[in-house]
């Protein structure tokens, strides 16, 4: 194992911790992917996060191919079939956030409520149909629901986020679950206005002068 790739190990473990110190995902629900030379490096299956080592975590093929000791995520088909769809993508977290699962059991997708939802790359995070876990059918269904979009919500289930790093894609992450909370807290209250698809382009091209690019 080379240093560069014991350090891309670590820095998904870690990032598997930040998860669950951040309250975006309890337990080992959650899973990370990292592209990895011809195919990714993706956490093994129902391991607990404080136990992982770097060679726990898996190398897959694009062929869907896996390497090393352990199993890989559940979840890695779909993992897998983004990072095979999707070349502006280097980094996948797929957690259940509490706010992000509420609205995912209630199948509604976060709406533009606030301008920050244009980091999700449109006028909204939408929510992919209910699929068993680890399907085609679901990996089918987030593909669709990530078309031109950054991140999306699981019906019934809880969220991915991506980016063009793992750092991006976790800071996506927690974003996203700042938006949905946002979202269902005026619930309680109405359903709230939202800003107009034109302004969430206006502010898609401003934030591409920004200083955050991803």
């Amino acid at each position: 194992m080379t240093e560069h790739d014991l350090q891309k190990r670590q820095s998904i473990i870690d990032a598997c911790r930040r998860m669950n110190a951040l309250s975006i995902n309890q337990g080992t629900s959650g899973n990370i992917s990292v592209r990895h030379e011809d195919g990714m490096l993706v956490t093994p299956t129902s391991m607990p996060y404080d136990v992982m080592q770097p060679d726990d975590i898996v190398f897959m093929s694009m062929d869907g191919e896996a390497h090393g000791k352990r199993q890989p995520s559940s979840e890695w088909r779909f993992h897998l079939d983004i990072l095979r769809a999707r070349a502006d993508v280097t980094a996948v977290v797929h957690a259940h956030p509490v706010y992000c699962t509420s609205l995912s059991i209630l199948e509604r997708p976060i709406p533009p409520i606030h301008y920050m939802v244009a980091v999700a790359g449109g006028s909204d995070i939408r929510c992919a149909p209910y699929a068993t876990f680890g399907t085609e059918e679901l990996s089918a269904n987030a593909l669709a629901a990530l078309e031109g979009r950054k991140a999306c919500l699981l019906a019934h289930h809880g969220m991915i986020a991506t980016g063009t790093s793992l750092d991006s894609a976790m800071w996506l992450a927690v974003e996203v679950e700042t938006l949905a909370r946002q979202y269902l807290t005026c619930l309680q209250v109405q359903e709230p206005p939202l800003l107009s698809v034109d302004e969430i382009g206006n502010v898609i091209a401003r934030m591409s002068n920004y200083g955050h690019r991803d």
